[in-house]
């Protein structure tokens, strides 16, 4: 377990790192001047962008704004000089490059949105997938299955953008049997919280259904025609015994991989869902950072979206040894 966790931690350093260089790099090649964009393209003298240059650290090699960029990160660091120096306390991930406020404070107000929308989503898709492709599979050729899976072909072919306006125009707007998408605080007002965030729960959670129900479907088929299945029928164990006990736990392995996955990614911004119902989580606010070439935005969304990925990975190993005691973390692979 101490080797599996020691070797997670070193590839999830080596991760971040490579992610970090990359975007650093790839900013510093395009052909975009943040500093000329925030100076304005007609008024703007040469001393006046100069001295955002300056106040924003552009004016420094690309190698010694990424030194400064993660000695912030751990230690924390000064910004700027003079009367414009920016205090940032670690971990620092730099200040907006149009607004000056920390890039942690704006962390700090659109994750739990992205939290909100996610993790509520999260709960619709894996239950209701679920459980939908297992009756599917156990009730293979019925009426039910055959529903189910137009069911699930529709919506897999169905984009967030598009159900989620359809939601809103006639469910909110027209007939007015769900309120408006807003994002308020869970510790403040719990009933308000579930309000605001049932339309984009709904929209997100039948689209990524889908995928679930199939694959569910699939998984639990491929198990009820196993030996040990079929050994447990013949000594005359109950259907629901049969089906709970033996065929789920099996079946449902696989599908926390692709739950893990999922959600570690979409906690890094689902930005199409929060786009299309307004709500200004960590995805709207990243989209908008990179058409404001706003380096120190963009590196905290994405590292934040590696972070995520990577603790659900390990997430998923460890639940795998919960629900198959066959599978072990230790030094044989995993």
């Amino acid at each position: 377990m101490f080797r599996f966790f020691v070797k997670r931690a070193l590839l999830a350093v080596l991760t971040l790192f490579a992610i970090s260089v990359t975007v650093f790099g790839l900013f510093f090649l395009g052909p975009a001047d943040p500093a000329a964009t925030m100076c304005g393209t007609k008024a703007c003298t040469q001393a006046q962008h100069d001295k955002i240059e300056q106040s924003l650290e552009l004016d420094k090699s690309p190698v010694t704004q990424y030194a400064n960029y993660m000695k912030g990160v751990f230690v924390g660091r000064d910004i700027g000089s003079g009367p414009d120096k920016i205090e940032c306390p670690a971990p620092c991930l730099g200040i907006n490059f149009r607004t000056y406020e920390k890039v942690s404070d704006i962390l700090g107000r659109t994750l739990p949105v992205t939290f909100s929308v996610v993790l509520g989503a999260a709960v619709v898709y894996v239950l209701f997938g679920t459980a939908l492709g297992m009756t599917s599979a156990i009730k293979r050729g019925s009426l039910l299955d055959r529903i189910a899976a137009g069911t699930a072909l529709t919506f897999a072919s169905t984009q967030i953008f598009f159900l989620g306006s359809l939601i809103l125009a006639i469910f909110v707007y027209q007939l007015g049997w769900l309120p408006r998408a807003q994002y308020i605080s869970p510790f403040e007002d719990p009933l308000g919280w579930i309000g605001g965030m049932i339309t984009p729960w709904i929209a997100l959670g039948l689209i990524n259904s889908a995928s679930y129900s199939r694959f569910s479907r699939a998984q639990m088929i491929e198990t009820l025609s196993e030996d040990y299945i079929r050994t447990a029928r013949a000594k005359g164990l109950k259907m629901k015994v049969v089906y709970l006990r033996h065929a789920l736990r099996a079946a449902i392995t696989p599908i926390v991989t692709i739950a893990g996955i999922d959600i570690g990614g979409q906690l890094g911004g689902v930005a199409i869902t929060e786009t299309t119902f307004s709500l200004p989580g960590t995805g709207k606010t990243a989209v908008a950072a990179v058409f404001a070439q706003n380096l120190p935005v963009v590196m905290a969304t994405v590292l934040f979206g590696a972070v995520f990925i990577v603790l659900s990975n390990v997430i998923v190993d460890m639940l795998y040894a919960v629900i198959d005691p066959r599978v072990k973390l230790g030094s044989s692979g995993r």
